[in-house]
C-alpha cells in the first residue's frame, strides 16, 4: 500500500515539488487505507542506557513496524540509504522503503531496505 499511495501522489503531482508537500499528501493517502501512521515521530538515541533526543525523527511509522524515508532531491545517495538504515535499527524495525520523488521515472526513486535477516 505505501509504494501505490506514493506511486499515486507521483501520477498525479509528478517530481520538483518540495518533500514537505508529498509528506502531506502521504500522509493522507496512508490515512484513507486505515493504516496506522506516525508521522515525524521522534526516535530517541540511547546511549550508555541514557536515552537522549538528539533530534532524529522518522518521516513515517507505519503499523509500528515500518519506516517509511521520503526525499526530493535530484538523486539518491550512500548517506540517504545510511540515514534510513539508522533509522531501521534505532526504531527496532526491520523493513522500511526510501522514495525520492525528484525523479523521470518513480520506480527509480524507491528503495525497500532491510535491517538484518528477515
Amino acid at each position: 500500500m505505501v509504494y501505490e499511495s506514493g506511486y499515486l501522489i507521483y501520477k498525479v503531482l509528478g517530481p520538483g515539488l518540495l518533500e514537505s508537500a508529498y509528506e502531506e499528501c502521504l500522509f493522507y493517502e496512508l490515512n484513507k487505507h486505515n493504516l496506522l501512521v506516525e508521522r515525524q515521530k521522534p526516535m530517541p538515541l540511547i546511549y550508555d542506557e541514557v536515552k537522549l533526543d538528539v533530534g532524529y525523527r522518522l518521516d513515517f511509522l507505519i503499523e509500528k513496524k515500518f519506516v517509511l524515508e521520503i526525499k526530493s532531491v535530484e538523486s539518491l545517495h550512500d548517506i540517504h540509504l545510511t540515514q534510513i538504515l539508522t533509522y531501521l535499527r534505532l526504531s527496532h524495525c526491520k523493513l522500511g522503503m526510501l522514495i525520492n520523488f525528484n525523479t523521470i521515472q518513480f520506480k527509480n526513486g524507491v528503495r525497500r531496505v532491510i535491517n538484518g535477516p528477515l
